[in-house]
């Protein structure tokens, strides 16, 4: 089926799993109608119960689905509900909500065996499709099995696309910019400069400006000494920084310089006190860990700008799931705590003290550095604090709003992650939690972005990326 034979209103079969990712999706169809199979409010009825983001998800569908039948009868249900009197205050639904109201299972066809809940749903989207041929009937779900199945039997089926913070992951903001080779020449008219604390600021306007973001990073392919940070930014008119050099050996972090230009930026960005909330985002070996514990370490433990690093993760296993783990809080989440451990083993190396003085550094960063589950974040508020928030790729974008809003006065709040490798059902590279809060964050100039594109972990580390 083509794009132009689907235009126009459709009549919309929701799959359950739509629902549990997100219960406001029932809003958020505009004028398109939506029929929910029987068996769909069955698997939201056996899944309501637990304290699990998938269990609040059901029970917060069945509430929406609650307030819209209130104040309907028997037959408003039969007509259709209106879902332009629903509570989403964004929402621009003008469609009818329909409920299944009759059996229907003499539509299932031969070819699938047995009663699974995924049949039942494609025989009402078969059924609905025989009885109104006026419209094009599309099933959502989430579930790509699901989905094609559907195709198989002729039915169009779509995923779950307004969760999707961009169209292609291409188009996600880096968090710096390469300007053109003549860039002075169109934009030093009626530039600006000054010092102040020991910066060098430079006020500019031109053509390139109205696209920049705060805190974007500016060089030049031609100068490779071309490094700056816009500060403010409006319309054609902003304000640049030039940056400090941690590539420079006597410019180090906690004994870490920057080995490439992305590297340099994402340290920049760590160091800054002005930035509450930095993400960096890149492949495995590129430095995310690693720069950002030496960042901590250097402000909390030296510096004394923050009073404890707070990291936490979620917990998806890669592979088989090892089971319930024994002990505290803490002792729970060290497994899934490698990346910390390794990091902080190469950022603690003392060959002058000996083993004395190494055991001496262990025990001062584990009355610094605290490892949370997310399971007991929220209503929680962390002041004066480092939150470090590891393979945020794998968190929703609600997941991620609860962590963030953790943070009190004086903290700060990193993200890392890798939109290459997510290991969450249902979340895609353009719908990721991390992605999201990259997209919403750009224009706030109290945060900073950088996407690392070099790996610096081995020789071999970095051909096995490109070779496999």
């Amino acid at each position: 089926m083509t794009k132009k034979e689907i235009l126009g209103k459709r009549l919309l079969v929701i799959d359950t799993n739509v629902l549990l990712h997100d219960p406001t999706s029932i809003f958020r169809f505009q004028e398109h109608d939506i029929f929910l199979p029987m068996i769909v409010l069955e698997e939201l009825d056996n899944m309501k119960k637990g304290t699990s983001e998938v269990a609040r998800s059901a029970r917060q569908t069945s509430r929406f689905l609650d307030e819209l039948l209130s104040d309907s009868g028997a037959d408003d249900i039969k007509q259709g509900l209106s879902l332009e009197q629903g509570r989403l205050d964004q929402s621009m639904a003008c469609g009818k909500l329909f409920f299944q109201t009759s059996s229907i299972k003499d539509t299932i066809p031969d070819i699938l065996p047995g009663e699974k809940n995924d049949n039942s749903i494609l025989s009402v989207a078969i059924f609905l499709r025989e009885t109104h041929q006026d419209k094009t009937i599309t099933l959502v779900s989430k579930d790509i099995n699901l989905r094609i199945k559907a195709t198989v039997l002729g039915i169009h089926a779509e995923d779950y696309y307004n969760d999707q913070v961009l169209e292609d992951i291409e188009l996600l903001y880096r968090g710096a910019r390469t300007l053109s080779p003549d860039f002075w020449e169109k934009h030093s008219k009626e530039m600006k400069s000054w010092t102040e604390d020991g910066h060098t600021y430079y006020e500019l306007q031109g053509p390139e400006v109205q696209n920049w973001h705060p805190s974007e990073f500016l060089n030049m392919d031609s100068d490779p000494g071309f490094n700056y940070r816009v500060c403010s930014h409006d319309n054609d008119r902003a304000v640049i920084e030039v940056i400090r050099d941690f590539q420079q050996t006597s410019n180090t972090v906690w004994g870490i310089h920057a080995r490439n230009k992305e590297q340099n930026y994402a340290l920049n960005l760590l160091m800054n006190p002005e930035i509450d909330f930095v993400t960096l985002v890149g492949m495995a070996g590129t430095g995310k860990t690693l720069l950002t514990l030496a960042a901590c370490l250097e402000q909390t433990l030296e510096a004394g700008i923050y009073s404890e690093i707070i990291m936490t993760r979620v917990t998806v296993p890669v592979g088989e799931d090892i089971g319930f783990l024994p002990g505290t809080e803490e002792e729970k989440m060290t497994p899934w705590m490698g990346a910390l451990m390794d990091n902080l083993e190469v950022l603690t190396q003392t060959e002058e003290n000996g083993n004395w003085g190494q055991a001496a550094t262990n025990d001062l960063l584990q009355q610094r550095i605290k490892i949370r589950s997310l399971n007991f974040m929220r209503g929680r508020t962390f002041l004066n604090k480092l939150i470090i928030i590891d393979e945020a790729q794998n968190l929703t974008a609600k997941q991620m709003k609860t962590l963030i809003t953790r943070s009190g006065p004086g903290s700060k709040v990193i993200c890392l992650g890798n939109i290459a490798q997510i290991d969450t059902p249902y979340l895609t590279e353009t719908s990721s939690g991390l992605t999201y809060v990259v997209d919403r964050f750009k224009d706030w100039e109290h945060s900073g972005h950088i996407t690392l594109l070099r790996g610096e972990r081995s020789r071999l580390a970095d051909f096995a990326s490109e070779a496999l």
